[in-house]
């Protein structure tokens, strides 16, 4: 029985010694290359998009850019669609995935992710001519634009709101906008994507969940020393006004918390 612990004990040493191992590998071989190969969609604005000249931009690309500016090694980005895009990093298809991958518990299991990048809250989006809507619980008897599967319907329902069911953000918007529904509770990040691009559109936010939902990198489970390298990337774009400055760019504020 000795022995067969000895073995189990040795076998769990060498295991971890291989994970540590492969994870400097991983970053010496990335910064050998002089590449870091960055798995995303490409059809997700305003994270991930083409452009009118077809080139690839948007708020994740120039985060990409930027962390890979800090490693000392360029971005190279490998375009996938999202049902295949996490699995990518198992095949060792790409170093990293940055396409507003939400940090969870159930994807924290299988692989490991840098610290958050970017935030989102539920808000409350009314009319800005609207003053009777306050915040959430004043929803009750009202009517909430909203797609009828999202987090976000349920959030309008448990505040006694009457759903109008759409196809997402920008049907909601246009529904609040023309009085055939008094608010809608979204996304942060696409209400601010939205006011970026349409300034003088009549909406408001009058209110916002506490809680955040948090998207980071996402790299394969046991390249710690790639996390640390990422993590101090992202710490340092933020010091230097780097974040700020996408940031702004594409929703006119910092997004960050």
């Amino acid at each position: 029985m000795n022995w067969l612990k000895t073995i189990s004990a040795a076998a769990a040493i060498n295991a971890a010694l291989f994970s540590y191992t492969h994870a400097g590998e991983n970053l010496d071989q990335i910064k050998s290359a002089g590449t870091i190969k960055i798995g995303t969609e490409g059809t997700y604005a305003p994270f991930t998009f083409h452009d009118a000249s077809n080139k690839l931009v948007g708020f994740d690309v120039e985060i990409g850019e930027a962390v890979a500016k800090k490693l000392g090694v360029k971005a190279e980005f490998i375009e996938g669609k999202w049902d295949g895009l996490i699995a990518g990093l198992d095949s060792k298809r790409y170093d990293a995935v940055i396409n507003q991958v939400g940090i969870t518990e159930a994807r924290k299991q299988k692989y490991a992710f840098s610290e958050p990048y970017i935030a989102s809250k539920a808000v409350l989006i009314v009319s800005a001519k609207n003053d009777d809507i306050k915040g959430f619980e004043d929803l009750k008897g009202k009517k909430s634009a909203q797609s009828l599967t999202s987090n976000f319907g349920k959030l309008a329902t448990e505040a006694g709101a009457e759903l109008v069911g759409t196809d997402g953000f920008d049907q909601s918007i246009q529904l609040v906008l023309t009085g055939r529904a008094d608010a809608t509770v979204n996304d942060s990040l696409s209400y601010f994507d939205f006011k970026k691009k349409q300034s003088q559109a009549p909406v408001k936010v009058v209110a916002e969940k506490a809680d955040a939902d948090y998207s980071g990198i996402i790299v394969r489970k046991g390249d710690e020393d790639l996390v640390a390298a990422i993590n101090k990337a992202l710490s340092d774009i933020k010091a230097d006004g780097t974040y700020k400055s996408i940031s702004d760019k594409y929703f006119g504020q910092d997004v960050s918390k």
